[in-house]
């Protein structure tokens, strides 16, 4: 049983699922870091000094009376609420690894796969043929020839 199992581990598909999804993650990461840090701070300020991280509803208040200060704040207070500037930063961190991941692997796989079908079409259809054997000499003539340029038998 231990032999199957390092058998089923060791398979080339399953140890490059696992490097995947670590590298999957540390992307994920990197582009969390991107939207959050480098990407929503000068979005915000375009739009008013917004603070993404700072947009919220409150739907109950917490132990506290509103207004609150930050999202921290209100979690701390134990405020219930939606938090719509955290989920449009997700949203973005989204959109932005789909779109990688779409240009970087997805499209060249399709362009490669669809050159292969192309190649397999192609060698798929058989080439008309330009030569046929003589019916006397076994010789290989043109389709057209009426007559054998080797042994000089007349062909129906």
């Amino acid at each position: 049983m231990l032999k199957e199992f390092k058998t089923f581990i060791m398979r080339g598909n399953v140890v490059d699922l696992a490097v995947g999804i670590v590298i999957g993650a540390a992307f994920g990461s990197i582009v969390n870091s991107f939207v959050a840090d480098v990407l929503m701070p000068p979005i915000g300020l375009l739009l008013g000094n917004v603070d993404f991280a700072n947009l919220f509803i409150v739907l109950k208040e917490g132990a506290t009376a509103a207004p609150y200060e930050s999202l921290a704040a209100a979690q701390a207070a134990g405020a219930v609420t939606i938090n719509y500037g955290v989920f449009i930063s997700a949203l973005t961190s989204f959109l932005i690894v789909a779109a990688a991941i779409f240009f970087l692997v997805v499209r060249p796989l399709n362009q490669i796969a669809a050159r292969q079908k192309a190649r397999e079409a192609a060698a798929a259809i058989p080439a008309e043929a330009t030569t046929k054997d003589c019916p006397y000499c076994a010789t290989s003539i043109p389709v057209k020839a009426k007559r054998c340029p080797n042994c000089t038998s007349a062909l129906t």
